[in-house]
């Protein structure tokens, strides 16, 4: 029992903490932008299934909280289900007042508007937390000069040498050592774009970072890229840099450009069969994630929601129809033909979508439960 009690505090208890926050801001973007297009809303939900707690606001719309915490929804009035898939017998029986504030009968673009509105607002959210961190505490650095280069790896093979200095990355700048061996750490076997100053001169070079694979303080196993670079840390040389305002804007706003890009090189990588299924994670390898980064303290944890705000932002648009992405196809089609596709079509979409979705639901919670079972074996 007191096994099971630690389990929950430690695992569950943080994860769905975050889950919550992450899932609220997404549908409260929806709810936002539905609430000033005039589209009347008939459910706000955080979680799936039976109802736990709920009430009715004064525009009508039910507030709940289900009994599955592993999601949410606003669903709309003239809906058939939280999908947002039009019900058009409904429609066709609505109330002639009624009619000009269901969804589907908004135009394109306040439809359009709606749907990117969860996204974004999980962007925002991550804008937020990431500037408010990095002005409330700054952030520690070293000076980004490599001290030694090893024999015959990938760095002295490009000609990378002790005391360049380096400036960026793919073109994301270098303010500190700890940048240029994050951006080389997440381009494992893919080539990279240094740009660093010797003798007073700047220099580019191209290199493949190998993969190699590491395990952190929890013992979790993940696959980083390597050059054969490193230096000495004095005390001396670990300094607190503090941004100010506006220049903190430019920092965050490149953080999450960097994210977005590493994500999209991750799931690209999977397209072209150079994905490393172990590195996919459900909603138990995303428990596991947060209790572990929980025990490092709440600014860590406030942190993981940040980066878990803005990666499900970006799986929210992929354009599978059942996400916020095929939503945003289907309109994008029907702006450019003029009318929207059939309800045929919408619904074999929905459908595929739904089965594709399902898919990765069971694969991720399958891949979780068996690593995590070979984890235990080693």
């Amino acid at each position: 029992m007191f096994e099971f009690i630690y389990w929950l505090l430690s695992y569950v208890v943080p994860f769905l903490a975050v889950l919550t926050v992450i899932v609220f801001v997404h549908e409260m973007g929806h709810y936002l932008v539905a609430r000033w297009n005039g589209i009347a809303i008939q459910t706000f939900s955080i979680g799936f299934g039976r109802e736990l707690i709920g009430w009715n606001d004064k525009q009508g719309t039910r507030w709940r909280i289900s009994a599955i915490p592993l999601g949410g929804y606003v669903r709309f009035v003239g809906d058939m289900d939280p999908a947002s898939t039009p019900d058009r017998k409904a429609m066709e029986k609505a109330d002639p007042e009624l009619a000009p504030r269901l969804f589907a009968n908004k135009n394109v673009w306040q439809r359009i508007a709606v749907v990117l509105a969860g996204p974004v607002a999980n962007v925002i959210l991550t804008f937020l937390i990431l500037y408010a961190l990095l002005l409330g505490y700054g952030r520690y650095t070293i000076p980004p000069v490599v001290g030694t280069v090893i024999a015959d790896s990938p760095a002295q093979v490009a000609g990378l040498e002790p005391g360049d200095i380096i400036v960026s990355v793919d073109g994301y700048a270098v303010r500190g050592f700890e940048d240029f061996q994050r951006l080389v750490a997440t381009s494992p076997e893919r080539a990279v774009s240094i740009e660093l100053e010797r003798a007073d001169r700047v220099e580019t070079l191209v290199l493949v970072p190998e993969a190699v694979e590491v395990q952190d303080r929890f013992g979790n196993t993940q696959k980083i890229g390597r050059i054969g670079v490193s230096r000495d840390v004095e005390q001396t040389d670990v300094t607190l840099y503090r941004p100010g305002p506006i220049e903190a804007i430019g920092m965050t706003t490149e953080e999450i450009r960097f994210i977005v890009q590493r994500t999209a090189a991750f799931l690209g990588d999977f397209f072209v069969g150079r994905g490393d299924v172990e590195q996919l994670g459900g909603p138990v390898k995303v428990a596991k994630v947060s209790g572990e980064v929980a025990t490092l303290g709440i600014i860590a944890l406030i942190n993981l929601t940040a980066l878990l705000s803005l990666n499900i932002g970006i799986f929210n648009l992929l354009p599978v129809p059942m996400l916020d992405g095929g939503h945003l196809m289907y309109y994008l089609v029907e702006a450019v033909r003029g009318r929207p596709l059939s309800i045929k079509i919408q619904e074999i979409g929905f459908r595929i979508g739904f089965a594709l979705v399902l898919s990765l639901m069971v694969f991720t919670l399958f891949n979780d439960t068996v690593f995590a079972y070979l984890g235990i074996l080693r």
